[in-house]
């Protein structure tokens, strides 16, 4: 899928765009995306809710690994959260590891504007059949 389709193909994620979220570059086996923090990203204690952060990580995997192999979802993912943040954007990166047969391996690290580390994601992709 060429970088228009698939962008396009992203923006029609519901979810993704009701979060805030945005493509900001786009390659095979790379993604970046963000978003600016609002009321709505927040928990009680008024830190970014970790469900915020985890649908971002999720979601730049998704547009990094699907702009190199389509039909890519989520299998596993394991999220370390390492500090809340003071900023008003995240960003997130995504890049491959390594693949093997129908498997793909990310990781995805999750920063503010700040340059302040918040998370970091840990993901197994599987490929879908045609």
């Amino acid at each position: 899928m060429d970088q228009a389709a698939l962008k396009a193909f992203f923006e029609k994620d519901r979810y993704a765009k009701a979060c805030g979220i945005q493509i900001d570059e786009m390659a095979p086996g790379r993604a970046v995306c963000s978003f600016e923090i609002e009321d709505h990203h927040l928990n009680a204690g008024h830190a970014v809710q970790g469900g915020a952060i985890f649908t971002l990580a999720d979601f730049t995997f998704a547009v990094a690994a699907n702009g190199e192999v389509e039909n890519t979802v989520s299998l596993e993912n394991q999220i370390t959260f390492m500090h809340s943040t003071k900023g008003k954007r995240l960003i997130a990166t995504a890049y491959k590891v390594s693949t093997a047969r129908q498997m793909q391996f990310y990781q995805v690290d999750v920063t503010d504007e700040l340059g302040k580390p918040i998370a970091r994601m840990s993901v197994t992709g599987y490929t879908l059949k045609a």
